[in-house]
């Protein structure tokens, strides 16, 4: 080493430079082979040859936004969902592709958690229950109906708990039922503070492994109404769920992005944002509602409790982004993508007939992008282009995954034998296959009611 440090300082500048830089590749890489699985090993370059033979590609992340518990506030999410898993169909030929094929963590608020249960729900057969499409059909049938935990409309009970369109929709399954993990927060008044169900916790136990309804009940309980009481699947541990926006967790993608960095279980190579792909879908009518200030109308009466909840909510959600930008930093093109309606108009209010316009609508948009140290600025593609742009990425990582020598993610397993419990677990194919039953496709939901 002596003698290649004084080689080095013997030859011209440039080329001193370029053997300097060379010799210290050279410690570095030693010292990182040496203590492969240390502080070395977690902070290398993608460029070390430690990093290249592991590198198995990045943690594909969905955060599906919630500021509202309505069908308005996922139409934007799953029209953009469904051009997605358009897309990953026709690159991969693969014409039975779902989203959750190729996404290692779902994590959903409010209505977007009960759109992040139905795309990552197991069916029968092991294989996501719901495409896309079908939950996008389920969406906009919904559209005008107020809130999935309102009083009003005939959708005004689904996610009440005991509800029988609700029970079509899920049946008996809970957290383990999901083919990765899942992520959907609300917020405790029992405890006066957060809440997040989470697959990996219910399958280590019976006391946090709850009914995927109950949860979907509590996520979109209403801001300024009655609580909503859930228990898990052995009654141990009861929830009184008031809203995910006052919970001030209506953007879940900080909590998706914390909950694979730390979990190393089952994400045990991601060590940084370098190692995520994380695309984020804000609201969809509460964004466009939000208009330029100059234009709106003096209200003629004060906001309710839900609309400040609401209010609330979505500028916590903006600051979310704004964090989760600023963390990713010059990746954050490449690796983190957020999805969001931007309006400088009110829209009309929504119905069944008009949610297919206004989805399309809101993919038109040109993107809103949040800049390092310069806030937002319109992006030259629209929100359908960038959705384009993540299938393509996906279809990598799908590609680049398989000749990975080592796996990036491990998902946990339902322990066997199975539970003693009444909850419908996906360790018992008798069980799933009677539970999946229960629920019919998205086309006969109408007429169930």
């Amino acid at each position: 080493m002596e003698a290649a440090y004084a080689a080095a300082m013997a030859s011209p500048p440039t080329k001193a430079m370029a053997a300097m830089d060379k010799l210290s590749y050279e410690i570095f890489s030693l010292l990182e082979t040496k203590f492969l699985f240390g502080t070395g090993f977690l902070s290398s370059g993608p460029g070390t040859p430690a990093r290249a033979f592991l590198d198995g590609g990045r943690v594909r992340v969905l955060a599906i936004d919630g500021c509202g518990g309505s069908a308005d506030d996922a139409l934007l999410a799953a029209a953009a969902l469904a051009r997605l898993e358009a897309g990953l169909r026709k690159q991969t030929g693969d014409a039975d592709a779902r989203v959750a094929d190729f996404f290692d963590l779902a994590a959903g608020a409010g209505a977007g958690g009960v759109l992040a249960a139905m795309l990552f729900l197991r069916g029968p057969d092991g294989r996501p229950r719901y495409s896309a499409q079908e939950a996008l059909a389920f969406v906009a049938a919904s559209v005008g109906k107020k809130d999935w935990a309102g009083r009003r409309g005939r959708w005004a009970k689904l996610f009440r708990g005991g509800d029988r369109v609700f029970r079509h929709v899920f049946g008996d399954a809970t957290l383990r039922d999901t083919v990765a993990p899942l992520l959907v927060p609300c917020y405790d008044l029992a405890t006066a503070a957060p809440f997040v169900f989470s697959r990996a916790d219910a399958v280590e136990s019976d006391a946090y492994d709850f009914r995927l309804r109950d949860v979907c009940a509590a996520t979109c309980a209403a801001g300024g109404g009655e609580p909503v009481a859930v228990r898990s699947v052995d009654g141990l541990t009861a929830i009184a769920a008031a809203s995910a926006g006052v919970a001030a967790m209506g953007n879940p993608a900080a909590a998706a992005i914390t909950h694979v960095l730390h979990n190393k279980q089952e994400f045990p190579l991601a060590a940084g944002v370098e190692d995520l792909l994380v695309l984020s879908i804000g609201s969809g009518a509460a964004s466009a509602s939000a208009s330029d200030g100059s234009r709106t109308p003096m209200p003629t009466r004060s906001p309710s409790p839900r609309e400040v909840a609401r209010v609330t909510a979505e500028g916590v959600a903006d600051m979310v982004d704004e964090s989760v930008a600023m963390a990713f930093g010059h990746a954050c093109g490449s690796n983190y993508v957020r999805i969001k309606a931007s309006s400088k108009a009110p829209t009309p209010p929504l119905d069944a007939e008009t949610a297919a316009a206004a989805a399309g609508a809101m993919l038109a948009q040109r993107n809103v992008e949040s800049v390092l140290f310069r806030g937002r600025r319109l992006s030259e593609r629209t929100n359908a282009e960038k959705v384009d742009a993540v299938a393509a990425e996906l279809v990598k990582e799908h590609e680049r995954r398989r000749g990975s020598p080592l796996p990036n993610v491990a998902i946990k397993q339902v322990a066997t034998p199975p539970r003693l419990s009444s909850a419908t677990t996906s360790s018992s194919g008798t069980a799933t296959a009677r539970t999946a039953s229960t629920m019919p496709s998205p086309a006969s939901w109408d007429s169930r009611q």
